[in-house]
């Protein structure tokens, strides 16, 4: 089952990176591979976290799929939780944590894991998958330095 993390260092607080990841209906604007982002349904859940019901179309060339995914939102702790319902895979799963850093910013921390349902569009689809996740979390630096500026 492919696995990929990676830590990023980033010149802004927690808090707006939390806020930037969380803001999941902007994701076609910024986000590798991410066509189309649908949020189905909002709530509140017993312990007071915003979870979203969302389907997200990934695309590269021709091949297009659409997932489900419930994504709880955890601000007190600065955290995010994605889990997968329905789609092209047969497991999904997806963590980002957000950590102050001394002197300033913060560290973003990725972490997904997934396998596809069928091993042809795994084939097809499995490298530039690993690619695009190598540059999520690059996106996100990115986009966050142009709404926030470069510095802390």
């Amino acid at each position: 089952m492919p696995t990929f993390e990676t830590v990023r260092h980033v010149n802004h607080s927690p808090e707006r990176m939390f806020d930037l990841v969380a803001d999941v209906e902007k994701y076609p604007e910024f986000v590798p591979l991410c066509e189309r982002l649908t949020v189905r349904q909002r709530r509140v859940d017993d312990a007071g976290h915003d979870v979203l019901i969302a389907d997200l179309t990934a695309g590269y060339g021709p091949v297009r799929e659409t997932f489900t995914s419930m994504v709880t939102l955890d601000r007190p702790a600065l955290a995010i939780k994605v889990e997968y319902i329905d789609g092209p895979f047969r497991f999904l799963d997806n963590r980002w944590s957000f950590t102050p850093r001394d002197g300033g910013g913060s560290d973003i921390h990725f972490w997904i894991s997934y396998e596809f349902r069928s091993r042809m569009l795994g084939a097809l689809m499995g490298s530039m998958f690993d690619r695009a996740f190598r540059k999520f979390s690059e996106a996100f630096e990115q986009r966050a330095d142009a709404l926030y500026g470069v510095g802390v």
